[in-house]
Formats: C-alpha cells, sequence, structure tokens
C-alpha cells in the first residue's frame, strides 16, 4: 500500500534489526522501499540489501556532504547502475548548509560532482535522486544546464519554499516528503505541501533520521512512511489509501518499477 521512496537500511542502526524492521513494514502496510546510497564504499551493502530482498531496490551516488570518500567518476556511476534491482542515480545534489568558514565558492568540488552524477543519469536514463539544503538556486541552475529535458528524478526530503518546488515541477521532477512534514513547526512545508499535486508526490522516512511525530527523536523506519502518508492525507482532504494508492503508481513510474502488490 505505501512505499518508503527514501531510507537507508545498510546504516549501522539496523545491523541488528533488519528483520524486525521488515516485520514492522509489513504490519504497516509498508510494502516497498529504496535503499539509497551515500558513497560508493558503501554501495556494494546498499546492492546486496536489494538483491537480497524482492521488495528493495537501491541506488548508486556519493552525497554531497560526504568528503574524504572515493569520488566518483562518470564511468564508476554508470558500471555500478548496470547491477541488478540499482534504479536510480544519487542521492546527489548541492548542501551548503555546513560551510563552516568556507564560502560557496570553495563549493565547486561539490558542484561538479553534481554535475557528473546527472551525466550518469543522462547516460544511463535512470532518475536522479536529489538533495539540497540551503543550495536550491545552484542546484536548479545546475538541473538546467546539464539535464534540462532529459533527465527526470526526486527532490527527497524536501524543506524548500513553494517557488523551488514551482522549479522542480517544472523540470518534471517528483517531490518527497518525509516525517518533517508531521512536525508542529512546519507550517510552510505543509503549504508547499498542499500546493504540490498528489500525482507528483513521493513520501519517504529517511531513516534513520526524521522520525515523524510521533516518534520524533527516535530511530526512524520505514514503516512510519504510513504515518507521512496520514499527514499528507490530511492536507490534501483525502483519505491515506488514496495518498498511498497514488504516490505508489508515482514511484512505479519514476523508477520504471512493475507494480508489486
Amino acid at each position: 500500500m505505501f512505499v518508503d521512496s527514501h531510507c537507508h537500511l545498510n546504516f549501522p542502526d539496523y545491523a541488528q534489526t533488519l528483520d524486525q524492521v521488515r516485520a514492522d513494514m509489513a504490519e504497516a502496510r509498508v510494502d516497498r522501499a529504496l535503499c539509497i546510497s551515500t558513497t560508493l564504499e558503501e554501495f556494494p551493502q546498499v546492492q546486496a540489501l536489494a538483491a537480497r530482498f524482492d521488495n528493495f531496490w537501491a541506488t548508486v551516488g556519493v552525497h554531497p556532504d560526504n568528503e574524504g570518500v572515493q569520488e566518483p567518476t562518470l564511468q564508476d556511476l554508470v558500471e555500478r547502475s548496470r547491477l541488478p534491482r540499482v534504479v536510480g542515480i544519487g542521492e546527489t545534489g548541492l548542501d551548503y548548509y555546513r560551510l563552516g568558514e568556507r564560502t560557496v565558492a570553495d563549493m565547486a568540488w561539490q558542484r561538479e560532482r553534481f554535475r557528473v552524477h546527472i551525466r550518469a543519469a543522462r547516460q544511463t536514463g535512470l532518475p536522479l535522486v536529489i538533495h539540497t539544503r540551503e543550495a536550491s538556486a545552484d542546484t536548479l541552475a545546475i538541473l538546467r544546464e546539464e539535464g534540462e529535458g532529459q533527465v527526470r528524478g526526486v527532490f527527497h526530503c524536501f524543506t524548500e519554499s513553494e517557488a523551488v518546488a514551482r522549479a522542480a515541477l517544472d523540470l518534471g521532477f517528483y517531490i518527497s516528503f518525509s516525517g518533517i512534514l508531521t512536525f508542529k513547526n512546519a507550517v510552510e512545508l505543509r503549504e508547499v505541501a498542499s500546493f504540490v499535486p498528489l500525482k507528483r508526490c513521493l513520501i519517504e522516512t529517511d531513516s534513520p533520521y526524521l522520525a515523524p511525530t510521533p516518534h520524533r527523536g527516535k530511530t526512524n523506519s520505514p514503516a512510519y512512511v504510513a504515518l507521512v502518508a496520514r499527514q499528507l492525507a490530511a492536507i490534501k482532504g483525502c483519505d491515506e489509501a488514496e495518498v498511498g494508492r497514488v504516490t505508489s503508481e508515482n514511484f512505479e513510474d519514476l523508477f520504471s518499477l512493475v507494480r508489486r502488490s
């Protein structure tokens, strides 16, 4: 019924609890999950999860925040994308939140990494999983320069403005909402969610982070994506089943998956 379109189940948080996580998913009617790569070093673990479980899929990519890791080449991404059950490129994008003493100009390496991912998406035809934080103008500009009309994807864990959402939609991207949507202070984000058509929405947990209310502060779980669906249903004035049906269809469309009930 529900799909968690973005989680990190290879992280140490789940080393001893994966069986329980999957049982909780089944109980919450969360029947599929996309496991997201954040480094090339961890990618084999991510892909192995997707190969092991027939309701998991994987992406290949290097998170914009990760430094001191293997820098991906176009060949690295394209070759790994051909492995079984790899359905997306990312997560990738730009993140200027932790600049410290650096300037935006100092983040040229991050922008070049993003461009490599976009080129991999163009070459493979796979969708991009976009992370953007305090960098939306550059994120959109680079997407237009490198991939406008040639790549699709999703802006994951969306926390930007309605204007950014509109620009992403205009580029053909989906918008994914996480447990942040349930937070008491996320009034503006709920207004953005009201604006985005349900046919262009995905839902996610970003587990192990950002557990929705009433689990805020605890380790997140794909099972909790049902709570994101509940909040989105309240915003849209429909029932949770409708949100589950439409966001699942959107997931299938974006990642070119045959429906699995």
